[in-house]
């Protein structure tokens, strides 16, 4: 269950982007619970691509308070930055790129190819399919949440099995 605070957010963003021609999605942890998972919820992801990036700092400018600018750490890299809503952080990412073993970038993600829909609240939320999730945490070596979504999805997949077999 999501607290009203971060459904509170999410929808001050779904209205503030509506109209703008821009993909976006949310993952982390708010994604994982708006698919239903039982986790906790510290703060709203947003992915998107460069452009989408600055347009939702702008859409948003109001809520800013660390302004998008390109940022890189050992093993992921994106235009990074963050908005405070009601006291409830979001962080927005623009065109993610994770270190491969080799040591080169992977190209960054189409997030409209792993987007997924997900209704709650009276809003329709994008977010990025659990089974993407759990490949992108794989490849950034948090294996902790990848091993958290690979049993969720599984339980889940029987679950789904069992019920079309009823």
């Amino acid at each position: 269950m999501i607290a009203t605070r971060y459904l509170d957010a999410l929808r001050a963003i779904v209205q503030r982007l509506e109209g703008e021609a821009i993909d976006w999605v949310v993952t982390g942890s708010c994604g994982f619970a708006l698919h239903g998972l039982d986790v906790a919820v510290h703060d709203i992801d947003l992915q998107t691509d460069v452009a989408g990036a600055y347009t939702i700092e702008h859409a948003l400018a109001d809520k800013s308070c660390r302004k998008v600018e390109y940022s890189a750490a050992e093993r992921i890299r994106s235009h990074f930055g963050a908005l405070a809503i009601d006291g409830v952080t979001v962080e927005i990412m623009g065109d993610i790129q994770k270190r491969l073993g080799d040591g080169t970038w992977e190209a960054p993600v189409d997030i409209r190819s792993h987007r997924q829909w997900v209704a709650i609240g009276g809003l329709r939320i994008p977010v990025l399919a659990l089974e993407y999730e759990y490949t992108a945490y794989l490849a950034l070596g948090r294996a902790e949440q990848a091993e958290m979504l690979r049993t969720w999805l599984q339980e889940h997949e029987h679950a789904d099995n069992r019920s079309r077999s009823e």
